[in-house]
């Protein structure tokens, strides 16, 4: 079976609970992300003469297995498996490693025996055999490194998340550099002076062409470490990551001075205030401060950005994420922000929603530097993305749809109102060099104005449903259909409130706008189809999810109503709950359906059996397709079902107080009714014999009786139920060894993948629609009830209040009052 993406993450993430009692994530990160290096570089390198990393004769993740169980198993994982390794590669240092004989970690004796041994025993899983179950162009196991760092920054918490930069930030910096569009070779230099676990350049990696040289340092040497696994793991085993304080010793030198790169990325410590310890500020040997200025000392935002500046060629481009403050910081930081302006290197600015990254909830920016154009730069391209996030748990989350945007516009340089603009020098000067977003896009939301006039006199102003043009763009007689003019200005609703939404559906022009939107989607999906049923084994997930997600955007942009990006979103959505899982296994199998069954595990040893599966094709669209009449039928004895069951409840509640026929009855249940007959019989009339039950008796034993046969039915219908699901959860089985290529395609994407994104797109339309109608309703309500008929009704209701005063006698004092 192949691996599925979701599976190898849990997988990953179960071994952290075998140390997570023990330690802080920051710590016990090393160990896991440890492990899943050398099971991955055992399975592809071990034996393959050539490789890029050497695994020597016994030191492989197989000789570890062999060390469960030992009392010394953590001494002997030093000796027997890392050092030799370290040995072997240059690549690799000892200090990459953790200690796998810390006592005061792992515990001592048989604690840290088992420990370790259960660790290793969850890597020896069937889902993490990476010899076998990695797709081509695929990077299976590096999305998977990159899930557990993500999950590793958010347990560490604010102080020791600065280790990974989350992956839709490095998404964004990978792709507004211009990497991807310019000519690369592996002469092409990438470089991240403070690069963490290495994600944010594997990233830029990523977004070239062709394979380019990558160069990282890291001042943490347990995260450098983690960097060149990063690396190996992501098939860049060439890549060079350098330990050392990148300010105070930076380790990429050329003729003793900073060597500089066609690409730099960075994610820098916010505002470090111990940036200066070692640098000498005054006479930097690298020239880094003279031609823009000294930063404070305790504020080291600038020193990382002007250290990227004299690390960019000429024709260099950088991105650098740096707190919100410096932009429209003073003094020091303010004359260094002049400088870089007046010198044009600031291409742009894009401004980030906040509580992105694991280190801090403050909202940063991306500062994006580019030498090429710098001497003809007239301004600089400001971007507010501040609003665009999902809330993700404790923090908040890029989605695609907000990634696709921030690229296009800054890519393609697009003025969006309150979101983008193209700021020239002249206005910057004006405002004295602050950089401050708000200070030029108004990203703020439109106020909704109450009319005074309306709430006195009535009627919908005019100018709030001239603010709904674009649906009377679409729809021009919609509008004219649904209000009359009642004065000057103002609007009265010629329909009920309440039937809105349904006069908005049912009106023709509308109902038309809607078809041609279904009609619009069915060229999308049928184009995509053809596409999809090419597919082979063997091809890659994530070229085809791009190439199919930028098809559908293109689709839908410049539709009317419908946000393009929305509609991207719900196919990534999809992409990431199902569709990813089915495409590698198609790419790792072929058009393969085969049920597997579902074996529970109990906690006594021994095992279960759940029932089968299938994921690529589950049951209900085999029996959606094949077996609709078996379960028209099963849906009919569950209706029946119901039916009784609502007829039990009814009697038992219609009966069930003190002097009902079940008030005898502790329970009532088929014994406890069925004795209570059986009591009652005794004393029943038998042919000509009286018998001694009086009527309330004879009563109550035909509403038990009611009960019993209500009873009876039920169970026959459930247990016919049960059979005719367990004869139609056997022919389902018994169908996929007769299903062909061309079935499964058929069913995997018309039946399931199409269908539930063009359910989506759906509901999108619907929630449109729903939007129209919301605020016309809320707008008939706001100005529904004006204070002129407020106060008449005030006045009426004064006067009978007065009248029924008078007829008990007040009449005295009401004159008193007037």
């Amino acid at each position: 079976m192949a691996l599925k993406k979701s599976e190898l993450y849990s997988s990953l993430w179960a071994s952290c609970d075998e140390l997570r009692g023990g330690m802080d994530a920051s710590q016990y990160k090393d160990y896991v992300l440890v492990l899943l290096f050398l099971k991955y570089i055992s399975d592809k390198y071990a034996g393959q003469p050539f490789a890029p990393i050497t695994i020597p004769e016994g030191s492989g993740f197989a000789a570890m297995t062999q060390l469960k169980g030992k009392p010394d198993i953590g001494d002997q994982i030093n000796k027997k498996i890392v050092a030799p390794l370290v040995a072997a590669n240059d690549q690799l240092d000892r200090s990459d490693f953790p200690d796998f004989n810390e006592s005061s970690k792992l515990g001592d004796g048989k604690e840290k025996s088992e420990r370790l041994s259960n660790l290793i025993g969850i890597f020896e899983s069937d889902a993490l055999d990476f010899s076998k179950n990695r797709a081509d162009g695929d990077d299976i196991l590096g999305d998977a490194y990159e899930y557990l760092m993500r999950h590793f920054a958010t347990e560490s918490g604010k102080s020791k998340g600065q280790f990974y930069t989350p992956a839709e930030v490095s998404r964004i910096m990978a792709k507004i550099i211009g990497i991807h569009d310019r000519p690369t070779s592996s002469n092409t230099t990438v470089y991240d002076p403070t690069c963490g676990s290495g994600s944010l350049l594997l990233k830029v990696g990523d977004e070239a062409g062709t394979q380019v040289t990558l160069n990282g340092q890291e001042k943490d040497s347990a995260t450098s470490g983690l960097a060149r696994m990063n690396m190996i793991l992501h098939n860049n085993p060439t890549a060079l990551i350098k330990q050392g304080n990148t300010l105070a010793d930076p380790k990429f030198l050329t003729n003793n001075v900073v060597t500089q790169f066609d690409y730099v990325v960075a994610n820098p410590p916010f505002s470090d205030k111990r940036w200066s310890t070692g640098v000498d500020t005054e006479n930097d040997p690298h020239e880094r401060f003279k031609a823009f200025g000294v930063p404070p000392a305790k504020q080291g935002d600038y020193a990382y950005l002007l250290h990227i500046v004299r690390s960019l060629k000429s024709t260099g481009t950088g991105a650098c994420i740096l707190p919100h403050g410096v932009l429209f910081r003073g003094n020091a930081e303010a004359a260094i922000r002049k400088n870089l302006i007046r010198k044009g290197y600031i291409q742009g600015i894009i401004g980030l929603p906040p509580n992105l990254f694991y280190g801090t909830g403050i909202p940063a920016c991306i500062i994006v530097v580019d030498k090429r154009e710098a001497a003809a730069r007239r301004g600089i391209f400001m971007v507010d993305a501040s609003a665009g996030f999902i809330k993700d748990g404790p923090k908040n989350r890029l989605r695609s749809q907000d990634i696709h945007r921030i690229v296009d516009v800054f890519n393609n340089q697009i003025e969006v109102a309150g979101y983008s603009k193209i700021v020239g020098y002249d206005e910057i000067e004006k405002n004295e060099y602050n950089l401050n977003l708000p200070r030029y896009i108004d990203s703020g939301e439109q106020e909704d104005i109450q009319d005074i006039s309306a709430h006195l006199i009535g009627g919908i102003p005019e100018r709030d449903i001239d603010t709904l043009s674009a649906y009377w763009e679409v729809c021009p007689s919609l509008r004219t259909d649904l209000f009359s003019h009642c004065r000057d200005g103002y609007l009265n609703l010629t329909v009920d409130k309440a039937n809105t939404k349904q006069a908005i559906y049912d009106h023709a022009e509308f109902a038309a706008f809607m078809q041609s939107m279904a009609d619009h989607h069915e060229l999308w999906r049928d184009r995509s189809a053809k596409r999809l049923r090419k597919l082979e084994a063997g091809f890659q997930p994530k070229q085809t999810i791009g190439e199919l997600s930028e098809d559908l955007l293109e689709h839908y942009r410049g539709k009317p109503l419908i946000n393009h990006y929305d509609v991207y979103q719900h196919l990534m959505d999809y992409w990431s709950e199902t569709m990813q899982d089915d495409c590698y296994a198609i790419a790792a199998e072929g058009w393969v359906a085969k049920p597997y069954r579902i074996v529970q595990k109990l906690k006594n040893g021994k095992t279960k059996d759940k029932g089968w599966a299938c994921d690529l094709i589950p049951k209900p669209y085999i029996v959606a397709r094949y077996f609709a009449d078996e379960q028209a039928k099963i849906d009919a004895l569950e209706a029946e079902i119901e039916t009784v069951a609502s007829a039990l409840d009814e009697l038992e509640e219609e009966h069930s107080g003190d002097d009902g026929a079940f008030s005898e009855l502790d329970k009532i249940n088929k014994g406890n009714v069925s004795a209570r007959l059986k009591e009652l019989k005794t004393n029943e009339p038998q042919g000509d014999s009286p018998g001694s039950l009086d009527e309330e008796a004879l009563a109550e034993m035909a509403i038990l009786r009611k009960w019993q046969t209500l009873y009876n039915k039920q169970s026959k219908l459930n247990k016919e139920k049960k059979e005719a699901e367990k004869q139609l959860d056997t022919l389902a089985h018994e169908k996929y060894p007769d299903l062909s290529i061309d079935e499964i395609k058929s069913i995997v994407i018309d039946d399931k993948w199409m269908t539930a994104i063009a359910q989506d797109v759906r509901g999108e339309m619907d929630r449109i629609s729903n939007t129209l109608a919301t605020r016309i309703k809320e707008l008939a309500d706001r100005y529904d009830t004006p204070v002129k008929t407020l106060s008449q009704r005030v006045v009426d209701l004064e006067s009978k209040v007065n009248d029924h005063l008078r007829k008990m006698g007040f009449e005295q004092e009401l004159e008193a009052m007037k």
